[in-house]
């Protein structure tokens, strides 16, 4: 039998960009059929991501039997050697709210880990076709077109912070432009990375919620930080604990000139 051959970096971004095409199709038929009746409909929601799920680890056993999907067990060493090395991370639903509702910000992610190491990241929107992708350390992408988060300056009154729905709970806040929350940390974070806003406030994030998108960001430009300036590592995170920490997604070393917006409430 001859020796297995791994696949190429762009056979497995290849994989990931399409798979994800598919999986936005098939959450089309969901999207904004919620029950009018109730704020939540979280029957709607389940149901689709249940559909979502089956669909990507059934596509993902067809192509790449091998390779684990992040929620299953985890290999129980360090370093692993073969096909078992690569570990996806799918975010089947990233703005569930938006969802149901029919609001169009809403997406679905896939990341790629290598013996831990993020490999590649891409979030895809169906209703706007908006995909961003990145492999770790190289040029990010919105579809075709390379981005880099420009240099904006001071911030200003024309300045974007986007933000977590109870944001006002738990700071006063001085920024001086526009404060926003449009329902979806992954397009949050590929917002900023392409330029449209100067940070996003991140409170009660997930592992899944940013694996994918912290890659995309990191590689036009960006960092997620705690709130302090402290570094933020996502890799102790895979263990799927909550991340109760408040952080900020922006430009790298801009964080400190949009924190000194933000106080707690006496």
């Amino acid at each position: 039998m001859g020796q297995l051959v791994s696949p190429a970096i762009e056979d497995l971004t290849r994989f990931a960009i399409d798979v994800l095409r598919r999986a936005g199709d098939e959450a089309l038929h969901y999207y904004g059929k919620g029950d009018p009746r109730v704020k939540f409909d979280s029957d709607l929601v389940t149901e689709a991501e249940l559909h979502l799920v089956d669909y990507f680890r059934n596509q993902l056993q067809a192509q790449f039997p091998e390779h684990g999907i992040f929620g299953d067990e985890l290999p129980k060493q360090d370093y692993v050697h073969g096909e078992k090395r690569y570990l996806w991370i799918y975010d089947a639903l990233d703005g569930v709210a938006n969802f149901q509702a029919g609001i169009p910000i809403w997406g679905t992610s896939l990341a790629l880990l290598e013996n831990f190491w993020p490999i590649f990241g891409v979030f895809y929107m169906p209703v706007t076709g908006d995909l961003f992708h990145a492999q770790a350390g190289q040029q990010a992408w919105w579809e075709d077109v390379p981005i880099v988060i420009p240099d904006h300056g001071e911030v200003s009154n024309e300045s974007v912070l986007l933000t977590y729905s109870r944001f006002h709970n738990h700071y006063r806040s001085t920024f001086p432009g526009k404060i926003r929350n449009l329902g979806s940390t992954a397009a949050h974070l590929c917002y900023v990375a392409r330029g449209c806003a100067e940070g996003a406030l991140l409170a009660s994030v997930s592992y899944q919620d940013l694996a994918a998108a912290q890659i995309i960001l990191t590689a036009a430009g960006g960092k997620i930080c705690k709130l302090d300036g402290q570094e933020f590592y996502l890799s102790d995170y895979l263990d799927g604990e909550r991340i109760e920490e408040h952080l900020l997604a922006a430009p790298e070393g801009s964080h400190a000139a949009i924190t000194m917006y933000l106080r707690e409430p006496e």
